[in-house]
């Protein structure tokens, strides 16, 4: 039987692209390459929203608690990108776990749902539990990571 999805609405294209898209495949680089260009997104953030840490503490004045609250303007624009990531990988995951696939054939209006045979299934549950669940996972942590990291800088500002 042959597969009416349109190719690039398949949840295996559709894996395809997202993992070779500039900016999706940042997620699944090697850990250091990864850690490097999330801190260098983080520093960019930093940089660019300095300039509202400078109208609320001044750097002459007050060094660390400008560097802390430029810190966690760097912080929240990080977030953002790190929620599109997650977003893109979840719905690639959502895509190729489920058995049943909704496809739009020529626009929003004629939708149609297609089942997965049981062999395609299993190959797209495999791909999902050895190249997608760890790229979520480590989303999953570095999100985590930013929070745990915006609780010490706001606690290490309350301090002073």
């Amino acid at each position: 039987m042959t597969c009416p999805v349109p190719k690039d609405q398949q949840p295996l294209n559709e894996y395809v692209e997202l993992k070779e898209a500039f900016f999706y495949r940042w997620a699944k680089l090697e850990r250091s390459q990864y850690l490097r260009a999330v801190l260098l997104m983080w520093l960019g953030f930093t940089v660019v929203f300095s300039p509202v840490a400078m109208s609320i503490e001044s750097p002459s004045r007050h060094l660390w608690e400008f560097i802390g609250v430029a810190s966690i303007g760097g912080a929240l624009g990080l977030v953002l990108p790190m929620l599109l990531m997650l977003s893109g990988w979840s719905h690639v995951r959502q895509r190729l776990d489920s058995a049943k696939i909704f496809y739009e054939e020529s626009g929003w209006y004629d939708g149609q749902t297609w089942e997965k045979p049981e062999a395609d299934l299993a190959k797209d549950r495999l791909l999902v539990t050895y190249e997608i669940k760890p790229v979520l996972n480590r989303l999953y942590k570095t999100l985590l990571g930013i929070v745990v990291f915006l609780a010490i800088i706001f606690g290490a500002l309350q301090i002073t």
